[in-house]
């Protein structure tokens, strides 16, 4: 299968699963600014017409986007690595964190802090409207390991949005005590470390690009 990810978005949730799965993948990365595919030039857009990572193509041709579809897809397609849902009640909590990481978190609170061309008033807005959440999250992972009884893509997927704080200064996980334990503790798993090195390493390379081409 084919992954399109762009360094340390959140696309990063899905290399993550396929590490914990430990199955291989094509990684494709993509040009955030122009859409296109480092390894041959070819244009993105053609393939995702909104130009979004993660872009999943399976081993039988068909191309899926969203996030939290394309982990449950990877959870489903492996499901010995049991980083999926075992009943159907843990379906719809999986279905419930992944919704909330992509809604709440993802796209409500953190999207705004990275976006450069944000005003300074949405920025603002975003942290005065989203910042309970992590006030819900934080006291939901008391005493908690994973979000499930188990880890599974919906840590992936929180792991790779809470890996964000580095670069959004108003958020403080110092704040937020058992999220940070949270986010520490599963920094050290194997396939989460292996994932952030890597694609540390190529967010490196991306923006010294940037400041060559300056």
């Amino acid at each position: 299968m084919d992954l399109y990810f762009s360094p340390l978005a959140c696309s990063m949730a899905t290399r993550i699963a396929l590490y914990e799965a430990g199955e291989p993948a094509n990684y494709l990365e993509v040009d955030p600014k122009t859409k296109a595919v480092r390894t041959d030039g070819s244009d993105f857009n053609k393939v995702n017409p909104l130009g979004l990572v993660p872009t999943l193509r399976t081993d039988e041709g068909v191309v899926l986007t969203e996030n939290a579809a394309i982990l449950q897809y990877v959870a489903d397609r492996f499901p010995r690595a049991g980083i999926g849902s075992a009943s159907n009640a843990e379906r719809s909590r999986l279905h419930q964190w992944l919704c909330f990481i992509g809604t709440e978190l993802h796209k409500g609170l953190f999207l705004p802090l990275l976006d450069r061309k944000a005003p300074q008033e949405a920025k603002t807005y975003a942290v005065e409207k989203y910042v309970s959440r992590l006030d819900y999250l934080d006291n939901y992972l008391k005493g908690r390991d994973f979000l499930l009884d188990h880890f599974s893509v919906a840590d992936a997927y929180l792991v790779t949005v809470i890996n964000w704080t580095m670069a959004t200064p108003p958020i403080e996980l110092a704040k937020w005590p058992n999220v940070k334990a949270y986010y520490e503790r599963l920094r050290q798993r194997p396939s989460i470390a292996r994932a952030i090195a890597e694609e540390f390493e190529l967010y490196k390379a991306e923006l010294a690009r940037k400041k060559a081409a300056a």
